[in-house]
């Protein structure tokens, strides 16, 4: 299955080509719009290289050009582009999988794309990241049985360490002191972006604070997941005074002096550069939720993961590379466009983590189940 993966010399994409060269059943293409750092991956990937630019209006004609049968796409950020890659991956008649965190990109994306892969016979996932493929498959697993969930809440908690991206930067930024709707005790309210930091708790981690942010997960899970009243996500940097930053830079935002955060990506990027020798190699990620057992009683549990060794940033490239390996295995899919909600298993996630000597555990009525 010739797999071209867009953006595939950035941090995420180069991460997957790492993970997918050589793969049985895998031709591995990276591309990119830079030749030279393109090749340069391909050739420590054993892989071929193109020169792609995604804005490109004949990106349609280059993909049915190159063969691709699966178009991976990780050139963000997801929160302004339209959809002319996958439309342009359905034209070449090509699956498709995204890394998108845009909120309106992800949501909208089932409804407006599925006709077009459904007519071609192939599958198209966005999201394909820990939102909402690894938050929805944890949330499956902790709530398999149970009769209703009435409360979801979760944090990611980078290491300051990790590498970040000015695309990432910028994407953090763009809702920065935004207005979000958050589903909150069974009805839509707004909230702010990065504004508001409470403490959290982590099992392997020291507490941070952690701010809301807006992820497609915030609309999605409401309507997935029946009944529940409350779903919240937060982000928890490791340095106070980067997410205290955040929080000052949302409230010039709401007060009218900023109103474009996403344009000090750069600045914000570098500077958190130098904040690297106050933080760690250690992130990690915790999912709570809250309804009622199989049996009818309360139930409460949460689930931690820890990432040492700036490890991190391979899980938000899993889901990709665990769907793209299916593929390549010839698995049944149904064709059409999806959301990565309940694409995957936790039990698929575990031989990654463990790749990468990640530690998850569930915790219930505070006693700790390692390895579950």
């Amino acid at each position: 299955m010739k797999t071209i993966v867009l953006g595939g010399y950035g941090n995420f994409g180069s991460r997957i080509c790492r993970a997918l060269a050589n793969w049985p059943g895998i031709e591995l293409v990276v591309a990119g719009r830079s030749g030279v750092k393109a090749a340069a991956l391909a050739a420590e990937c054993d892989a071929a290289s193109a020169v792609i630019d995604i804005t490109d209006e004949h990106l349609g004609r280059t993909l049915t050009a190159l063969g691709a049968e699966l178009v991976i796409h990780t050139a963000g950020p997801f929160q302004e582009q339209g959809y002319a890659v996958a439309l342009a991956s359905a034209a070449a008649g090509a699956h498709y999988i995204d890394l998108a965190d845009g909120r309106r990109f992800v949501c909208d994306f089932a409804a407006t794309l599925d006709p077009w892969f459904r007519r071609q016979g192939r599958k198209a996932v966005t999201g394909a990241s820990t939102v909402p493929a690894l938050s929805s498959a944890v949330i499956d697993h902790l709530t398999q049985g149970w009769r209703s969930v009435s409360e979801i809440d979760y944090c990611i908690a980078p290491a300051q360490t990790a590498p970040r991206g000015i695309a990432t930067m910028a994407s953090v930024l763009s809702y920065c002191g935004a207005p979000i709707e958050v589903w909150h005790g069974g009805r839509w309210e707004t909230q702010y972006g990065w504004c508001a930091p409470s403490r959290v708790q982590f099992a392997r981690l020291k507490p941070r604070i952690g701010a809301l942010c807006d992820i497609p997960d915030l609309e999605l899970f409401p309507a997935y997941y029946k009944g529940v009243q409350s779903v919240m996500f937060r982000a928890a940097l490791e340095v106070g005074v980067s997410q205290r930053a955040l929080a000052v830079i949302g409230a010039l935002r709401r007060w009218g002096v900023i109103s474009r955060p996403e344009g000090l990506a750069g600045f914000m990027d570098r500077a958190a550069d130098l904040l690297d020798p106050f933080g760690s190699a250690l992130g990690g990620m915790v999912v709570r939720v809250r309804g009622v057992d199989g049996a009818g009683v309360a139930a409460s549990l949460a689930w931690h993961i820890a990432a040492d060794d700036d490890n991190g940033p391979e899980i938000p490239c899993m889901p990709a590379i665990l769907l793209a390996r299916r593929l390549a295995a010839g698995a049944p899919f149904e064709a059409g466009a999806f959301t990565s909600i309940s694409q995957l298993t936790l039990a698929e996630f575990e031989p990654e983590f463990a790749k990468w000597n990640m530690v998850s555990e569930i915790v219930a009525n505070n006693d700790a189940l390692k390895g579950e």
